[in-house]
């Protein structure tokens, strides 16, 4: 373990339907390097993952949505799959645009960014995402290229579980500098 994050508090925002490896890997690479995680969901108790297109393991629930205050985390974190993103884009608070327009850093990966486009959070960034969200990407006024990891400012973005290597790296160090600012 690290203390590269020690001190920093992140929020993991999915529910049902997150794509399993884009929560767990990010969620043990910020641990492994002393940050406080929380998984942040519209309910309570429990949310069920997914493992490409078979259901996967649960994850308890650290703070519902609704009692979350983005001013008391450091950091976001989307994780992907198809139906989290698509369900947290309904959410109000979900799309708040209090972490973007805090300059706090947000790390999205997969359909992970789909949230991003309802916060009005993608204008102007170049971003990269699983190849499906290129058009709205695009069409939200960012610029879509296709790379295992981006960053543009405090926003990293990846395209797959594939990725999550150079993601989880590029988020840590994303993480850490902000942390030291």
């Amino acid at each position: 373990m690290s203390d590269r994050l020690n001190g920093l508090k992140v929020a993991v925002l999915a529910t049902d339907g997150y794509e399993q490896a884009e929560l767990e890997a990010p969620l043990a690479a910020l641990k492994a390097e002393g940050a406080r995680v929380e998984i942040v969901a519209p309910k309570s108790g429990q949310i069920q993952g997914w493992k490409h297109h078979e259901k996967g393991s649960t994850a308890r629930v650290d703070t519902e949505l609704s009692r979350a205050d983005p001013d008391g985390y450091d950091a976001l974190v989307l994780p992907g799959g198809v139906m989290n993103p698509d369900a947290l884009r309904l959410e109000p608070r979900a799309i708040e645009r209090s972490f973007a327009e805090a300059r706090k850093p947000i790390a999205a990966i997969c359909h992970g960014p789909w949230t991003l486009i309802n916060a009005e959070a993608v204008a102007g960034k170049t971003m990269t995402s699983w190849p499906s969200l290129r058009a709205d990407l695009e069409n939200a006024g960012a610029k879509w290229v296709d790379r295992e990891v981006v960053v543009d400012g405090r926003l990293v973005t990846s395209r797959k579980p594939d990725d999550l290597p150079a993601f989880c790296e590029r988020m840590i160090e994303s993480f850490e500098r902000a942390g030291a600012a």
